[in-house]
């Protein structure tokens, strides 16, 4: 795969890496929040940032998506150098972000709401073809307003129109948050596809249930530090205990939810 400015980018495992992070640090102001963590995202991955509130897992998805600049390290997108980049710029080169709260217009159709992709060229009927055949339920919700749709169905639209833009990398904060347990369910069924068709996936997430059924790789955060990188089976019991509050079997399907 190609990266944006030309060259290959280099790879894991025979599949090239979308993301990575060498040694970055970023702050807010004059405080550090993010102390030399090291991230690499291949193609198609799944990766699952956990840990506590105030680990650092927003501020991470902020460097990736230019929404923060790094002040020391190396930040790579498909092999090219993007320090300090523009967040349009990175967006064009395939970064796309669905934000926490479901960034929707509520005073819009779902039909224009995915009517506001295809600024990037896609033809309308591209847009919705692909946002209605992977979520049903929005085709039959097309002409009502987004701001009336379930918060699980506003999920559905910010991830449709995401996806219109056939992203490298899609990056999901918390996508979670106030939905029913089946709906986010559902939602991970899409994460999971997704990543299928090659797509890298970086994501945070305060179920850990939920982020661990789909993720690939698990990095577990604590005071900026990523403590420990590894498959969700090879997570440490002791931090799984400490840090997420037990999971048991790390990846098994499990009744109770776990906040992260």
């Amino acid at each position: 795969m190609p990266t944006p400015d030309g060259a290959s980018g280099s790879s894991f495992g025979g599949r090239v890496n979308v993301i990575e992070l060498r040694n970055v640090r970023a702050a807010y102001g004059k405080i550090e929040v993010l102390h030399g963590i090291d991230l690499v995202l291949p193609a198609g991955m799944v990766l699952a940032m956990l840990g506590p509130n105030g680990a650092g897992k927003s501020t991470t998805l902020k460097v990736v998506s230019g929404l923060l600049p790094l002040s020391e390290g190396c930040f790579h997108v498909l092999g090219r150098h993007v320090n300090g980049v523009a967040p349009d710029a990175l967006a064009r080169a395939g970064v796309c972000t669905i934000p926490e709260g479901r960034a929707v217009f509520p005073n819009l159709s779902v039909t224009e709401n995915l009517r506001m992709m295809t600024h990037t060229g896609t033809a309308r009927s591209a847009v919705e073809e692909r946002a209605f055949s992977r979520f049903p339920r929005l085709a039959e919700r097309r002409r009502q307003l987004a701001g009336t749709l379930s918060g699980g169905e506003q999920q559905m639209l910010a991830m449709a129109r995401a996806l219109s833009s056939e992203p490298a990398v899609l990056l999901l904060d918390e996508i979670s948050m106030g939905l029913a347990p089946l709906v986010v369910d559902e939602l991970y069924d899409v994460v999971a596809q997704v990543a299928s068709e090659g797509v890298a996936i970086l994501l945070t997430e305060q179920f850990a249930r939920a982020a661990l059924k789909v993720a690939d790789s698990v990095a577990l955060m604590s005071q900026g530090r990523i403590l420990v990188s590894c498959a969700p089976a090879d997570l440490p019991e002791d931090l799984a205990a400490h840090y997420l509050g037990g999971l048991g079997e790390v990846g098994a399907d499990q009744e109770q939810e776990v906040r992260v």
